[in-house]
Order: C-alpha cells, then sequence, then structure tokens
C-alpha cells in the first residue's frame, strides 16, 4: 500500500508540473525518462500528450518513434502495428520535414516492410524536400535498398540514373550490379553506361581503373553482343567504337583489335576478321599487342580448321559446299575450278602454316617500327630473307636509308659492310664496290665507323687479289686537308671524313699492306707519316723498329726508338725502353761504352720506382760485361734510393752477389750494414744471420758475437724460428765463448722473454677472430633460411 502511494505521489508531481507549465520540455523529458519503464501504450500514450503540446521538438519526435519502431520489430510484417508506426512517421515528418534524419529513419523502416512502392516515394519526397547539400544522407540509405533481393531490377535501374546524376563517377558500381543479375537484357545498359563514362572527359574511375581498361572491358562487351547490341546514339557503331579506342590509345591496342576481329568472327565475316588481323598486326608499335593479335589469329585459323576437320570426318564420301573465302571463291568463278573439302582441308592447312612462318618476318617488322634505328633488328631481318636475294637487297636498302647513324642502337657500319659482303657472296664486285663508295660519304658518328668501313673494303679488294685498288682505298683514306702537323682538337663543323686519317686501326693496315707488297721505302714512308701525325701505338713502333733491324738499319731502328720515347710518357714507353736497350747492347757488344752509358742514365733518370729495379740491373748487367766492377757498385748504391721497399731485399742479394765476385770479401762488410740501416724489421734477419756466417769465416769471433746480439732484438720468442736462433747462438758460445759470454746470452734470453711475456700477441689475436669468423659463417650456412631470419629477429 505504501509503494502504490508514492507512485500515485510521484506521478501527481510530475502532472503537476506539467499542469502548471505544459510547453516545459524539461518537464515532459523527466515525466518521459520517468515512464521509460512502463508498458508500451501509458508510454505511447504519454508520448501523444507531449506532442500535443510540443509538436515541434526534434527530440521528443526522435525518442517517440524510436519506441514505436522497437515495440513491432519481432512483430509479423502483416501485423497492423507496422502501418500504424508509418502514420506516426508521416505525421512526424508534417513537423520535421527539414530533418534528415527522420526521412532516413523513415525509408529504414519501410525497407524492412518491403514496401517497394512506398519506399521509393519517400525516397523522392525526402529528395524534393531536402536541400542538395543533405542528398548524400538520403542517397546512402537509398543503396542499401538498392541492394536487396527483392528489388526489381527495373526499379533500381531508375534510382540509379538519378543517383548518378549526383555522383557520377560511381559508374563501375551501376554497372558491377547489373554484371551481378546475370541477365542479358541488361549489356545494352552496360554498354551505354561505359559510352557515356568515357565520352566524360572529366571521368576518373574511384577503383583506380585506367580508361584503357574501361575500354578493353566494353569492347570485349561489345563484340560479344554482337547483332543484339543496341545503341542510344544511332550514329554509332561497334566498328566506330572500337576504332576510336585503338586511336585513343596507340600503345595498347592488342586487346581491341582481337575484340573488333571477334566481333567480325561472330557475326560469320570471317574474311573481315583476317583483314582486321592483318591490319592489327601491320599498326601495333609493341611486341605486347602483336603477341596477342597473333594468337588470336592464330587460335582463328585452327578453329575454322578444326571445324573443317571434323565436318570432313563426319562425312567423309560427301562434296558439299565449302565456305571458302570470298577472294578463293572468286578466283574459283574465274578459273571454272572447284574445291571439295578434304582439299578444303588441305588448302586451310597451308594457310595456318603460312600464317605462322611469317610469324618471325611480322614480328621483326613490329620490333622495327618501334625503333627503325635498332641495327640488330635489321641483321636480324636480313637473316629471315636469307633465302630470298631480292628480299635481302631490298631490306638492306631500307636499313640504310632509314636508320639514322646519330640515333644508331648498335653499330650503323656493320649495315653497310653486311650489304657490300652480301654482293660479294654473289660475285658482284662491282655492285659490292658501289655500296662502299657510298658507304664511305656517310656521316658516321665516329671515326672507328668509318675507318671499318675502310678496313672492309680494302680487305675485300685484297681478297680478290686487286692490290693496286686496296692501296689506293688507303691512301684515300688516309689524306690530311692540312699541311704540318695533325691537329687532334676535334672542331664543331669538321665531318668524320676528315678525320679519319687519325685512326690507328687505319694506319696499321696500311702499313701492313706495304709491308707485304710494297718496297722497304714505300713503308718506311708510310710508318714515318704514322709518328709524324702520332698516330702510332708503341707496338706499331716497335714493330717499325723489328722491320729496320731484319734489314739491317740499325740506326734508322735507333731513330723510331727515339722518337718512341719521345712520344709517348711512363709506364706505356716501358716496352719501348726494353726493346731499346736490349736492341742496342746487343747491337755495340762492348763497343761505344760511353754512348750505352749515356741511353742508360737518360732511362734511369726518369723511370718511376715501380720499373726502377729492371733498368738497374740492366745497367749493372752491361756493366758487369763491358764496363767497370766499381761503376757497378755505384750503380746499386743509387738503385737503393729508388726501388721501392718490398725489392730491396732482393737488390741487397744481387749487391752483395756482385761484391763478392769483383771484389774482396771484407768489401761485403759495409754493404751488409746499408741493409741493416735500410730494411724493415719483418726483413732485415736473414741478412744479419748471412753477415754472422761471413764474420765467423773471417775469423771475427766478437763482431759476430755484437750480430748476434744485435739481431736478438727482431726475435719474437712467440713465433718459430726464435729456438732455432738461440739454439744456433748457444752452440756458438759453446765453441767459441766462456762462462761471461754464455751468461751474457742467458741473460739477453731472458730480458727478451720477459717482454714479450705482458705484450697483447696482435698476429694470434687476429687468426684467432678469423678463425671465429670462418666458424661463424659456416653455422649460418647451416641453418634454414627460415630459422636464420627468425633468429636474427630475435637478436634485434
Amino acid at each position: 500500500m505504501t509503494s502504490d502511494s508514492n507512485v500515485l505521489v510521484t506521478e501527481m508531481e510530475f502532472e503537476s508540473d506539467i499542469k502548471r507549465e505544459p510547453n516545459s520540455l524539461r518537464h515532459w523529458w523527466r515525466y518521459l525518462q520517468y515512464k521509460s519503464t512502463a508498458e508500451a501504450a501509458s508510454k505511447n500514450q504519454l508520448f501523444e500528450r507531449c506532442l500535443q503540446h510540443l509538436p515541434s521538438s526534434y527530440k521528443i519526435w526522435f525518442q517517440y518513434l524510436t519506441e514505436r519502431t522497437l515495440q513491432v520489430v519481432d512483430r509479423p510484417l502483416d501485423n497492423k502495428a507496422w502501418e500504424n508506426v508509418n502514420k506516426v512517421f508521416e505525421r512526424a515528418l508534417v513537423y520535421m520535414g527539414k530533418m534528415p534524419r527522420i526521412w532516413t529513419e523513415y525509408i529504414l523502416f519501410l525497407i524492412r516492410q518491403r514496401k517497394i512502392t512506398q519506399t521509393r516515394r519517400t525516397i523522392d519526397r525526402a529528395l524534393q524536400t531536402l536541400p542538395i547539400t543533405q542528398h548524400d544522407k538520403i542517397w546512402k540509405v537509398a543503396m542499401v535498398f538498392l541492394k536487396e533481393d527483392y528489388l526489381p531490377v527495373e526499379t533500381a535501374c531508375r534510382l540509379w540514373n538519378r543517383y548518378l546524376q549526383l555522383e557520377p563517377f560511381l559508374v563501375e558500381d551501376f554497372v558491377l550490379y547489373l554484371k551481378k543479375q546475370q541477365q542479358p537484357k541488361w549489356n545494352n545498359v552496360i554498354v551505354n553506361t561505359f559510352i557515356k563514362a568515357l565520352n566524360d572527359s572529366s571521368f576518373v574511375s574511384v577503383k583506380g581503373r585506367t580508361k584503357h581498361d574501361i575500354w578493353v572491358e566494353l569492347c570485349h562487351l561489345m563484340s560479344k553482343l554482337g547483332s543484339d547490341l543496341k545503341l542510344e546514339d544511332s550514329n554509332l557503331t561497334i566498328d566506330k567504337v572500337i576504332r576510336s579506342g585503338i586511336k585513343r590509345f596507340p600503345n595498347e591496342v592488342g586487346q581491341l583489335w582481337c575484340a573488333l576481329a571477334d566481333h567480325s568472327i561472330r557475326c560469320g565475316l570471317f574474311d573481315k576478321a583476317r583483314a582486321l588481323y592483318e591490319e592489327g598486326i601491320a599498326s601495333v608499335s609493341t611486341v605486347k599487342d602483336f603477341s596477342q593479335i597473333f594468337d588470336s589469329y592464330t587460335q582463328f585459323e585452327e578453329s575454322l580448321l578444326t571445324a573443317k576437320m571434323d565436318e570432313l570426318d563426319s562425312e567423309p564420301d560427301s562434296t558439299p559446299q565449302s565456305n571458302i573465302d570470298s577472294y578463293t571463291a572468286a578466283l574459283m568463278s574465274v578459273t571454272g575450278s572447284s574445291m571439295d573439302l578434304s582439299e578444303e582441308v588441305d588448302y586451310r592447312l597451308e594457310r595456318l602454316q603460312h600464317l605462322l612462318d611469317r610469324r618471325p618476318e611480322l614480328l621483326n617488322t613490329v620490333v622495327l617500327r618501334q625503333n627503325p634505328h635498332n641495327v640488330h633488328e635489321w641483321h636480324k631481318r636480313v637473316s629471315i630473307f636469307k633465302s630470298q636475294p631480292e628480299m635481302v637487297i631490298r631490306t638492306y636498302t631500307d636499313a640504310v636509308k632509314t636508320v639514322d647513324v646519330t640515333k644508331a642502337l648498335g653499330k650503323p657500319h656493320s649495315l653497310w659492310t653486311g650489304f657490300a659482303r652480301f654482293y660479294e657472296d654473289r660475285k658482284e664486285l662491282g655492285a659490292a664496290r658501289g655500296v662502299f663508295e657510298n658507304a664511305v660519304k656517310t656521316p658516321f658518328k665516329s671515326i672507328d665507323e668509318l675507318a671499318s668501313v675502310w678496313c672492309e673494303y680494302t680487305e675485300m679488294e685484297v681478297r680478290h687479289q686487286k692490290y693496286r685498288r686496296a692501296l689506293d682505298h688507303l691512301r684515300v683514306a688516309t689524306a690530311t686537308n692540312f699541311s704540318g702537323q695533325g691537329s687532334w682538337k676535334k672542331s664543331s663543323d669538321e665531318r668524320v671524313q676528315d678525320r679519319v686519317w687519325r685512326s690507328v686501326k687505319l694506319w696499321s693496315l696500311y702499313a701492313d699492306l706495304n709491308e707485304s707488297l710494297c718496297t722497304l721505302q714505300s713503308t718506311k714512308r708510310v710508318y714515318d707519316r704514322m709518328v709524324y701525325l702520332k698516330v702510332v701505338t708503341p707496338k706499331i713502333l716497335l714493330n717499325y723498329a723489328s722491320l729496320l733491324k731484319d734489314k739491317s738499319e740499325w740506326e734508322e731502328a735507333f731513330k723510331i726508338y727515339q722518337q718512341g720515347i719521345a712520344l709517348f710518357q711512363w709506364p706505356i714507353v716501358h716496352d719501348v725502353w726494353v726493346e731499346y736497350i736490349d736492341c742496342f747492347v746487343r747491337r755495340l757488344k762492348g763497343g761505344k761504352v760511353e754512348r750505352t752509358r749515356d741511353l742508360l742514365e737518360q732511362c734511369v733518370s726518369k723511370v718511376p720506382k715501380k720499373f726502377a729495379l729492371r733498368f738497374y740491373m740492366m745497367y749493372v748487367h752491361f756493366e758487369e760485361r763491358f764496363g767497370l766492377a766499381r761503376q757497378c757498385l755505384a750503380i746499386y748504391d743509387r738503385a737503393l734510393a729508388k726501388v721501392s721497399q718490398d725489392e730491396l731485399p732482393g737488390l741487397f742479394h744481387n749487391y752483395i752477389r756482385t761484391a763478392k765476385k769483383f771484389f774482396e770479401i771484407t768489401r761485403s762488410r759495409e754493404i751488409y750494414h746499408k741493409a741493416i740501416d735500410m730494411l724493415p724489421a719483418k726483413m732485415v734477419l736473414p741478412f744479419i744471420l748471412e753477415f754472422i756466417e761471413l764474420e765467423k769465416k773471417l775469423g771475427e769471433i766478437d763482431r759476430a758475437r755484437a750480430l748476434y746480439e744485435h739481431a736478438s732484438q727482431y726475435i719474437d720468442p712467440r713465433r718459430s724460428g726464435a729456438d732455432e736462433f738461440f739454439d744456433t747462438w748457444k752452440d756458438f758460445e759453446r765453441d767459441h765463448g766462456n762462462v761471461t759470454t754464455f751468461a751474457k746470452m742467458s741473460g739477453v734470453r731472458r730480458a727478451i722473454d720477459e717482454r714479450y711475456a705482458n705484450l697483447p700477441d696482435l698476429e694470434e689475436a687476429a687468426r684467432i677472430a678469423r678463425e671465429t669468423r670462418a666458424a661463424k659463417e659456416e653455422e649460418e650456412k647451416k641453418i634454414q633460411p627460415g630459422a636464420k631470419r627468425e633468429y636474427s629477429s630475435i637478436e634485434k
């Protein structure tokens, strides 16, 4: 009784507040919140009372509609409660017509009821009522309606067309919707929609597709429709649409040509399809497009052949009227001949084989259309027609006319030489000479290309024993257009024909021909001209000197060597100096010693440290054979300051050997002292041991003991050989020393051991590090790649 009285008192309080202020939203909202757990009828009655006083309150209407919607969700669709809620929505729109949320909730509520007409009309009313800036909210809900399976496609298409006026870039979503219907009758709509989108220059695919992709899809769809296609624009045809796409995308037209030919095939126009395939192959400029068209062309011919073979197998004895192409049919009608089914099969098989045989030629044509300056492809085209001389001549002629030497990819001169070689192989020397005469007038990009043409021209004449012509060609090629020494500065307006005399290859061939066919004087003039013009290499200069030596013109050969020394710098001149000195010494054999010394002095005064040892040893050997012994030692002293440090040990060994050979044995002492002073620590120990042996032979025990003590500072007891050294010293002291000297030797050894005991062994540490690194690499090789990646990620 107490609880009922409390409820009554509370409701009376709310009623009192409302009665006192009936238009107060706060009082009504508190009352509604209090009644939120009450029965539906009670809540609805309270909402109705509230709306009589506050009909323009969006908050109350939205809460009321939400409550009424939740009340009917679990009821069947044929229940009257659904219609009552619809009436409430209609009443709300009278006051809330400018609120898009009310419209969207109403449309979604109607979609649940599957009321197609009412939903469509509500969408129309919403779009008419709301401003254009809020239409996107309505269309989002309309898209939900369009995706419902129960919606007729015709109705959906009308809604889509209206939506595309607002969002024209969503054409692909509309097409995707129509494709999902899987009904052929909508293909015309897809085609016309695509055409409108592609005609719009501002159209951009929201799915990231290019216009080319859309064109390809459109053309394939149009080709499949064939005669069933109906375009909205009566002036358009399939041929016009696809060809406009081909003009718009000239670099990616393979699929478009295939679609155009496929349309003709579906219409039964096989001759037109072949013509389209041929036209496509003749117009494409990429290998990808060519491959697509040629593969489609081949499949088309194979399908026709297979159909005829099946027809022949099913009716082997019959001779029906064959479906041959119009050209063959017209030819047969003129000649009065006929063709049975088996003959037509053979004819189609031959046609297919001819198409396959043409593939290399057609592909080469496409590549040359892409880059007509590709020399390699022109050579490949010649090899394709190697069995057809007329086509080879035509190909070479087109090549030399088409290829621009400044843009050529490859060696353009090889086209001219190949053309001439073709005529030469056919014994047509006159035509070959005509080709070469035109080739040498061509403005090639580099001297080497023109020089190669002149060399090929000359070698052709030599092969046919036309030696006079060969020499005349080289004489013309190497002629200079100036008087005086050659200038190597390239002028911007200087033709390559005016610079070809700088080619070493051309002059080398000229010299070789003169040496083989002409007199010595003529050959010398050519070589002298080469030296004068500075178109000579060390090898050519040595060949010239060798030729003069064979003819016993030694002084002339020496002059050539001198000219080479003046022309070239180190290290290029190295071989020239070696040959010059060797030739000079062998020729004079001790005569004119001073002249030889001057030559050797000239060489060693400028020789780099890298080559110094060889020339100083040549100097020493000359003095040993033909000069003075003391001069040899002076040369060794000079060489010590010129050679590199790695060559010093070998030089000191030769120095000591020469001193022992020509002088007293004691003379070598000062050389050993120099070696000990100049050599680094890792190289000096062998010389000290040799010095000790020398002193022991001379009976100089104290000097030998002092050398042992000096050598001990270069001994590392942690290395191999240390024990052997101290054992040798111990034997020496046992034979020649006493207790004092032996004790001193032992003290030196202990001092050395103590000194190295606390020092880190760097070499041993480096060796251990190398071994550790090698072991780690070996373990990593055994680990699987996946485990290795996982292990490395764990380490990180």
